[in-house]
Order: C-alpha cells, then structure tokens, then sequence
C-alpha cells in the first residue's frame, strides 16, 4: 500500500478546510467563496497575496457584470532600470494596454545626481513626492527658468523644450507623466549625451569655438542619471526668465484647494485655467478621508489615468451596454478610467486617508456627476425611469459633491 507523502496530506488538509468554511464569503482569505453557494477555493497555482489584496478579482462585488479588460498596473511590475544617480521604472502603453493617452514613470536622484539634459517630442508633466528638486528649462526664444520644487509642486514642459531635473536633498523622487501612451517608441526622447556623441568632433569644436579634445569624455550611450554635487550657480542673460502665464513651474500648496461641498477630503486643479502653459495635460491632486467617496461621475472630454500614492481604495467601472468591473487599489498602482465610462473612487480605510492624483490628455479637467444630472433633470422623468419615488429624486442635491464623507465620518 503506497503511504502519502506529508505534502500531499498537508495539500489535502488544506483543501479540506476551505471546504468547511464555504458557509461564508472568503474574499478576505483570498478565495472566490461568496458564503451563498457561488465559488469554490483556488487549488492550482496562484500569488497569494495579490489574491488577498485584489478581493474585487475573485468575484467580491456581485454587481460587476459582462467584459472589461485589465485597467489597473503596478509600478511593482515595472522594470527597474538602475543608474549611480538613480533609478526609474516606467509604465506604457505595453504594460497597460488600455492607456492609450498617457504613460508614466517614478524617477529617483540622489543628492547631486541629475537627469541628464533632454528633450521630447511629447509633453512631460511632474509632481514631486519626496525630497527636493531644482528643475530647468529654455524655449525657443531663449527664455529660462530655474526653479526649486518640492512636495506637491508641479511642473509642465511643452513638447520640444530642452530640460533637466537636479536633486537637491539626499533622496529625491517624483511622478512623471507623458500625453503618449506608447512613450518607448523610437524618436520619443532625444538625450544631449547621445546627440554629442554622435556628432563629428570637428563639427563640434566649429559649432562651439572649442578645441576638439573637449569632447573626448562625453559619455556614450547616454548615461541617463549621472552623479554629481548640488548646484549653486545662478543663470542670467538670454532674454530672461520664464514668469507668469509661462512659467513652467507651479507650486500646488500656494494656491487655495478646490471647494468641495461634500465635505470629504481636499481637491486640487491643476490645468490650463490656473496653469496656462499646461496645454495637453490637467491634473487633480486628491486626497479623502478614511471611508469616503469621490462621487460616481464621468469625464467628457479624455479617459482617466490615476496614480494611488498613498492608502487604499476601490472603484467600480462602467463601461457601457451592462459592463462593468470593480478594482481594488494600494500604493503606488496605476489605472486607467476609459473615456466617458461612470465610476466612483472609495477610501476603503477606516483610519488613513487616500492620496491620489488623476490625469487627462486635456486642456481642463471636466467631470459630470451623476447625482446633479438627476437632480437637474425633471424630477418626475428621473422617478418613472428609475422607479423610485419622486420626492426622493426632488431630495437630490443640485451642486457637485465631489468627495463625500464616509458615513460615521
């Protein structure tokens, strides 16, 4: 008679536990057991733990119904790309298909290390979420700016304008965003290192009026990050700074937040109205309290993309003819909202607020909710429709919520 092996009776053990605790849901544990008869336990292989923070994936949320394709990516799942200044990992329209309209990246500098002088044929939008950075930049009519960012400050650069991004405190690090989805593609990026080095010596003494032999030690291929010490020379001269309506530069926490009636949290704007060189890309930064809600809405004008900074949250997605999906999200994921699909964005914390910052391929952020439709809408319509009283329909509230407080809250 052939004896079992200990993993096989640790393997049957198992199994048989989870059978005895079908009586109730299992999302929690990582299984799609909902407690009423529908699921059964995941017996191949399977991570564990993206199943324990995923529960919307094994079928947690009953309503979610028909097809909706991956919207969600990990930074986690990225490719590390390490340097001795620094590191970046990116997310493209590679990892996250249906983003078609934005790609994004962490980039990390050490005290002193720069992202070496570029340019791209899109245009990159940064927010700075740990440390200080000194950023600089010129335009085609040789105006410059040089400007110290930190936490929260945002910057914008036009497609074709010449850049870097300098660390100033001993870890630095920000969110990049470009208005392409398929930002790797050949042509995107053109780096000075590569562009020297590429370049007949001769061609560049006569272009700068330097002997040829100061060009033997520029890097090839580019270097991407480079060490180096802090910064402390100022520029002058050209035909001066870039100010005003053309700055590049805007310093989130100077400004007064959004109004936000439902009382939940705190909401930024970040778009051409009160940042006029933002052009291509708007930009909110959120945050809400624990257990609230950014209010079910659309947008009109440009899908969604959204970066999970801090906390936890869940959304639901409606994409239309009886589809819909509900995803679960923590630190540092990234989603895509397609454009105009309904959704709404909870605080799935009791205790920690949730940190977000949204995206749009857009002029101007724009968003229609779903309660002020309603409420603006003939109220005995809005009853008949969806058979429910009329004076609750008249009860709706008439001005936008935006972020709503979490009941108890």
């Amino acid at each position: 008679m052939k004896v079992p092996s200990f993993a096989a009776l640790l393997f049957a053990s198992s199994v048989s536990a989870l059978v005895i605790k079908r009586d109730s849901p299992q999302f929690n544990q990582g299984e799609p057991i909902d407690g009423k008869g529908k699921g059964a336990p995941i017996l191949g292989g399977t991570n564990h733990q993206v199943d324990l923070a995923n529960p919307s994936n094994l079928g947690e949320q009953s309503t979610d119904s028909g097809t909706v394709p991956n919207l969600k990516w990990r930074f986690s799942d990225s490719k590390t790309k390490i340097f001795n200044g620094g590191w970046v990992r990116e997310q493209v329209i590679q990892d996250l298909p249906q983003s078609h309209d934005i790609s994004a990246a962490q980039q990390h500098l050490k005290k002193g290390a720069t992202r070496e002088l570029h340019w791209h044929r899109v245009a990159e939008w940064g927010i700075v979420y740990t440390g200080r950075v000194l950023v600089s930049a010129v335009d085609e009519n040789g105006k410059y700016q040089v400007d110290e960012l930190g936490y929260g400050d945002i910057w914008y650069f036009p497609k074709g304008q010449a850049h870097t991004v300098h660390g100033l405190d001993d870890e630095n690090e920000y969110l990049l965003a470009f208005d392409e989805g398929d930002f790797d593609k050949v042509g995107t990026t053109f780096n000075i290192d590569d562009w020297i080095s590429k370049t007949p010596r001769s061609i560049l003494a006569k272009n700068f009026g330097v002997p040829e032999s100061v060009f033997s030690t520029v890097p090839s291929p580019n270097p991407y990050i480079v060490n180096g010490t802090v910064s402390h020379r100022n520029v002058t001269g050209g035909n001066g700074p870039l100010v005003g309506n053309s700055s590049y530069v805007y310093h989130t926490f100077q400004h007064d937040p959004e109004p936000v009636p439902g009382g939940g949290g705190i909401f930024y704007k970040i778009d051409s109205t009160n940042f006029p060189i933002a052009k291509t890309i708007a930009a909110t930064f959120v945050t809400l309290e624990p257990g609230g809600l950014r209010e079910l809405h659309w947008h009109p004008t440009a899908e969604e993309w959204l970066y999970f900074h801090a906390g936890t949250a869940r959304a639901t997605v409606f994409i239309g003819s009886g589809n819909s999906r509900t995803f679960d999200f923590s630190a540092g994921d990234t989603a895509v909202f397609p454009d105009n699909s309904g959704h709404y964005i909870e605080n799935t914390s009791k205790t920690q607020n949730l940190t977000w910052i949204e995206l749009y391929k857009s002029d101007r952020v724009a968003d229609i909710p779903l309660t002020q439709w309603l409420a603006l809408t003939p109220a005995d319509i809005v009853a008949n429709v969806l058979k429910i009283d009329v004076g609750i329909v008249e009860r709706l509230k008439k001005e936008k919520q935006v972020l709503i407080k979490g009941t108890g809250a």
